[in-house]
């Protein structure tokens, strides 16, 4: 018998109110709804109410009346709590759960309401703001972006006055009481006028209006109605500083504090927090919501704070927009401030964004001198403003660390941006080496590979696919069948030897003939170790650079300019740093490869080498293998393979007195490695700062992609993982796939 499932209609922000017997509603706020059994863990539950509400968990508390109990609240501070919970309901099919945050508690710890009986707390410490008996909505506060534009109306945050918040109010009074100190204080700007207001009026705790306002004056008075207080500023004669002319300083409302509660506007916030947005890049909404009420006693929602970052990150980066008109410039500085670069772009018809592709000089001669001559081609989705794709071919140093050789940022993944990608890529490194690719084989990437690099080798990514076998397969197979199919299609691929490889397939075959037929309709000689001419050193999926998307999933928000910035600055640090490390190494390999060839030497000296004619010979262990030390080779393929001597060969060489080291692919020794870092990546100077109008002579106008993010919280891309397959409903009546023993049809 299944677990039965509970609704947990969970409620936050709002208050207790007492009946005249002593029983406790609850008033206002919002409600979302959660199913739990008994084997919900309190730590998932948790995590979950704070994805609904915005809610920080480490402070999260939360309570509930027992059945026919409405006077006392109980405490859920751990599983067996949670459990209890669900087996008090009896036969109920609901529970109404109250979400309190500590805060909450610590605010209302002089309250006389009845006690929790699980907790020292009462309820009323645990009880989400109470609202205080006073007007603290305010009213749409007008601003303005820039002079000489009409007033905006701007919605304020919801403002709460606590008893506990007189401290927040004082903080903001000791910081901005000053800010207007009156008739005759001048300013640079009416912007920085305005803003000097603002801070002045929540520091006084009262409301205005704009009675003028326009680019050669502002007017303001208080709201109250009847009330004196009022302001006049504008432009002092032969200059552009502003001067306030008249002020009247004393009001006659009830009191600021009563009357009119703070007024947050999302650009006021957005300048409060542009200091630490500048120090944090990776800020929070949440966070800047959590900071602002606590030091300021203003309570935002979750987009109030996304927006008034959006703002702080304008005003300190320059806007989305603005980093496309830069893109020219942009280029010319990367080319400038490092010689040999690549750094070109292209716009559509309209002037918009299409492509822009960058391969900095270092990276270049860092692949040609020092990389092994194999290169990964992957995509990654951008979560910007304007969307977009970065395409990128990363190779691999000495030390298996990834290299990024050149990437792109295209407005869309297509055949056509692949295509240009790829040219751009062989103008950039230009090398008459045969280079092996390890690349999707879709999206047209398979006919451009072979176009653009006609001699190269191209390796299908065996992530695609083991992704495509799935999709093709699904809902033929149960989740277990799929899963070995899969495996042993790894298995496959990695497989050395012919006889290895078929063995795996073999296993396929066994479990459906038709995912057999795929496996080896689906071009083996182009992933498969037993069949593939070009050289992989045994690393056969494209997300091998997943450090390097990280850094992209880092900047992905930014401006472009900015985001491209971020990934140089990245990969300077990393060429130095490798570099500086470099310097310390005293073996001939790099360190991870010194590792490897140690280890198999300690296998080596187990084995028996039987001495035949020529460079050839017979190698026993737990299987017989025959070594070809002229030309590096050895029948179990693992030298092969990984261009490090296997250990068959490394007996041979103890016998016969040769050093292994001549026998290491040049790729692995520390002064390739070195070669690779030999070159730096410059810094491109003044690239967060907004351009100034007339500072460049460019004739090409580039003005954003027509794409624009959607609504809502991007999709995060998900950690990779070898067992891709999603486990299928499978009836326990027939059997069947894709539908369970309620929607069978046999019942």
């Amino acid at each position: 018998m299944g677990t039965r499932k509970v609704i947990a209609i969970c409620q936050s922000g709002g208050e207790f109110v007492a009946d005249n017997d002593g029983s406790l509603s609850y008033s206002g706020g919002d409600a979302y709804a959660i199913d739990i059994d008994q084997q919900t863990s309190l730590s998932d539950f948790k995590s979950e109410i704070a994805e609904m509400f915005n809610c920080n968990v480490s402070t999260m508390i939360i309570k509930y009346f027992l059945p026919g109990n409405k006077k006392t609240l109980i405490t859920v501070s751990k599983d067996k709590d949670l459990q209890r919970m669900v087996s008090f309901l009896g036969d109920a099919n609901t529970v109404d759960v109250f979400v309190m945050s500590e805060e909450g508690a610590a605010r209302n710890n002089n309250s006389n309401m009845p006690g929790s009986r699980s907790s020292r707390t009462t309820v009323s410490e645990a009880v989400v703001p109470v609202v205080a008996p006073m007007d603290v909505i305010a009213d749409a506060v007008q601003c303005m972006d820039q002079v000489g534009v009409d007033v905006v109306n701007e919605v304020p945050a919801r403002s709460i006055c606590y008893g506990g918040n007189e401290e927040n109010h004082r903080k903001a009074a000791q910081q901005w009481e000053n800010t207007i100190t009156g008739v005759g204080q001048r300013f640079n700007s009416f912007s920085e006028f305005r803003e000097a207001l603002h801070k002045y009026s929540i520091a006084h705790g009262f409301a205005y209006k704009y009675k003028k306002n326009d680019s050669h004056r502002v007017t303001v008075k208080c709201k109250s109605q009847g009330c004196p207080w009022r302001i006049y500023a504008s432009r002092l004669s032969t200059t552009q500083l502003i001067c306030i002319k008249k002020m009247h300083y004393s009001h006659t409302c009830e009191g600021s504090a009563v009357k009119a509660g703070y007024r947050a506007t999302r650009g006021w916030v957005g300048s409060i927090i542009k200091e630490k947005l500048k120090d944090s890049p990776n800020y929070k909404p949440k966070d800047i919501a959590d900071d602002i009420k606590r030091e300021y006693g203003i309570q935002l929602n979750y987009s109030q704070a996304w927006r008034a970052k959006e703002i702080a990150r304008e005003q300190l980066q320059g806007s989305y927009k603005e980093a496309y008109t830069q893109l020219p410039s942009f280029c010319e500085k990367i080319k400038e401030t490092n010689p040999g670069s690549f750094a070109t772009f292209t716009t559509k018809e309209d002037s918009s964004f299409h492509r822009l592709f960058v391969a900095f000089h270092a990276s270049i001669t860092g692949f040609q001198l020092g990389c092994r001559p194999l290169i990964f081609l992957d995509r990654t989705p951008l979560n910007s403003k304007y969307q977009g794709e970065l395409l990128a071919a990363t190779a691999v140093d000495g030390n298996d660390g990834i290299f990024p050789v050149a990437f792109a940022v295209v407005d869309t993944e297509t055949e056509d941006n692949w295509r240009w990608f790829l040219q751009e890529l062989k103008l950039a490194i230009s090398t008459s080496e045969q280079i092996t690719f390890v690349a999707d084989f879709q999206n047209g990437l398979k006919e451009s590979l072979s176009d653009i690099f006609q001699k190269c080798y191209h390796s299908y990514c065996l992530r695609h696919l083991a992704e495509k076998l799935n999709r093709d397969l699904k809902g033929q197979f149960s989740h277990e069948a799929r899963r070995f199919m899969i495996n042993d299609f790894y298995a496959a691929a990695y497989a050395p030897k012919m006889e290895t490889f078929e063995r795996s397939v073999e296993n396929i075959k066994g479990i459906s003939a038709e995912a057999y037929d795929w496996v080896i309709q689906n071009e083996p000689e182009h992933w498969a170790n037993a069949f593939f001419n070009g050289a992989r050193y045994n690393l056969l999926s494209s997300n091998f650079g997943q450090q390097f998307y990280s850094w992209v999933s880092e900047a992905h928000e930014l401006p472009i300019t900015q985001m491209i910035d971020s990934l140089r600055g990245k990969m300077m640090e990393t060429v130095y740093t490798r570099r500086v490390e470099s310097d310390q190494w005293m073996t001939k390999l790099t360190p991870s490869k010194e590792e490897l060839l140690q280890k198999e030497t300690l296998v080596a000296r187990s084995l028996q080498v039987l001495f035949s004619q020529g460079s050839t010979f017979e190698v026993r262990g737990e299987s017989v293998d025959i070594v070809d030390i002229d030309n590096w080779d050895c029948s179990c393929k693992g030298w092969q393979l990984t261009g490090v001597p296997c250990c068959h060969a490394l007996a041979v060489f103890e016998c016969v007195g040769r050093s292994p080291y001549d026998y290491c692919s040049r790729y692995f020794t520390v002064e390739n490695y070195r070669l690779t870092y030999a070159e730096s990546i410059h810094p491109v100077p003044n690239v967060d700062k907004p351009q100034v109008h007339g500072e460049s002579t460019d004739l090409i106008m580039v003005t954003p992609p027509p794409t624009k993010r959607p609504p809502g919280r991007p999709k995060m891309k998900q950690v990779e993982s070898l067992d891709i397959i999603k486990r299928q409903l499978q009836c326990s009546k027939c059997k069947g796939l894709g539908h369970n023993r309620k929607t069978c049809k046999l019942s």
